[in-house]
């Protein structure tokens, strides 16, 4: 079984920066990338950003730009990335969600609120 450990978000106000960080662990070497998805009340969940484990990243429309994704660590099963947000906007507030894709089955953590207001 996957752990999946968020941090960060919080409340920011509008063009601030804010950073998300996930560690996953006891993937046994099987995890194939990880990302961010969010959700904002009433909405459908979006990617926010991902990263392969070969490096290469996906973002949503409309964080092109101001989001960015790096592999912080990855060694032994474990792996862990980092979501850079700036100039952030209100339409950013969600919850933001972690997930590991494995080739057997995707895992995802509890989320984490990031709130954008003045």
């Amino acid at each position: 079984q996957v752990q999946v450990e968020e941090s960060g978000g919080g409340l920011v106000q509008p063009g601030e920066s804010l950073r998300l960080s996930c560690a996953a662990s006891g993937s046994n070497g099987a995890i194939r990338a990880m990302g961010w998805f969010r959700q904002a009340p009433g909405q459908q969940r979006e990617l926010a950003a991902s990263i392969t484990t070969a490096g290469t990243q996906y973002f949503g429309e409309s964080v092109k730009g101001r989001f960015g994704i790096s592999t912080i660590s990855r060694d032994n099963g474990k792996m862990t990335v980092n979501l850079q947000m700036t100039n952030l906007k209100p339409e950013d507030t969600a919850v933001y969600y972690c997930k590991v894709v494995t080739p057997r089955e995707d895992w995802w953590g509890q989320g984490t609120q990031v709130t954008v207001s003045s």
